[in-house]
């Protein structure tokens, strides 16, 4: 369930809110209510809810400085906002500083919200995807991983193209260079060689999938560059030191 935090300055809109969640068989769960942005705000630093619905107009503090607020703290949360006919412009303005959307209050009815909220359940979705693959795979950009530009060059294809077929030969050609010198150089540069590192990169994205997906191991191996099931499962366990299930029990039973 998406945690979800009401700001609106009217009860009965509130209220009517509360009533359409509960008929809408929606995953979001209602975990709290405030009357304006300045305890909105509040209640998102102390709540960290997943979606907010805000008015636009409101007392104290109004829904677009709320969103504005919200971003600069870092918050992330989603943000639909509640809005007349007579306020669209700030509708359009709040959609512009990273709404996912609005709902009119005069007209709203159970297949108005469910199509709103639908939208932003999918937009939550892939958000925990991502924070989910960055668990595994911090972000490089930052720093380049090695003093040397053709090396992280070719750092930066495998981890774009590490599931598809990849040669010693065809990383050279992609910077022009000498296939021995390639091996040579990248094995000085990064302490390992250009197989091990490819193999560590389909074996991290391997275990990745194996704890956040229920796809088959077969699949799995496939999918991050394994041709071969047998050779998929002799590699994993000779990094890992146990089989794909046998790793994928394991995590089930630690989480």
């Amino acid at each position: 369930m998406w945690r979800t935090l009401i700001v609106e300055d009217e009860q009965h809109a509130r209220a009517s809110l509360r009533k359409l969640f509960k008929k809408a068989d929606i995953p979001f769960e209602i975990i709290g209510e405030a009357v304006n942005g300045e305890e909105g705000l509040q209640l998102i630093r102390e709540l960290q809810p997943d979606v907010v619905i805000s008015d636009i107009f409101m007392p104290v503090m109004d829904g677009v400085r709320l969103l504005q607020l919200t971003r600069e703290e870092g918050y992330e949360c989603r943000f639909v906002m509640l809005t007349a006919v007579s306020e669209f412009e700030y509708a359009r303005q709040a959609v512009e500083h990273g709404a996912s959307g609005y709902l009119m209050k005069l007209s709203l009815d159970l297949p108005g919200l469910k199509q709103a909220m639908e939208k932003v359940s999918a937009e939550l979705a892939k958000m925990e995807k991502l924070r989910r693959a960055d668990k595994w795979f911090p972000d490089k950009s930052a720093k380049q991983p090695t003093d040397h530009p053709e090396m992280n060059r070719i750092i930066a294809y495998i981890e774009e193209h590490f599931a598809e077929e990849i040669t010693l030969k065809s990383l050279a050609d992609f910077i022009r260079m000498d296939a021995s010198y390639v091996s040579d150089l990248f094995k000085k540069k990064t302490g390992t060689t250009l197989i091990h590192y490819i193999q560590n990169r389909r074996i991290q994205a391997a275990k990745m999938l194996l704890t956040e997906t229920e796809r088959t191991v077969s699949d799995i191996g496939h999918s991050v560059g394994f041709e071969n099931d047998n050779y998929f499962i002799k590699i994993f366990k000779r990094w890992c030191g146990v089989t794909p299930n046998e790793y994928r029990k394991d995590q089930k039973f630690v989480l």
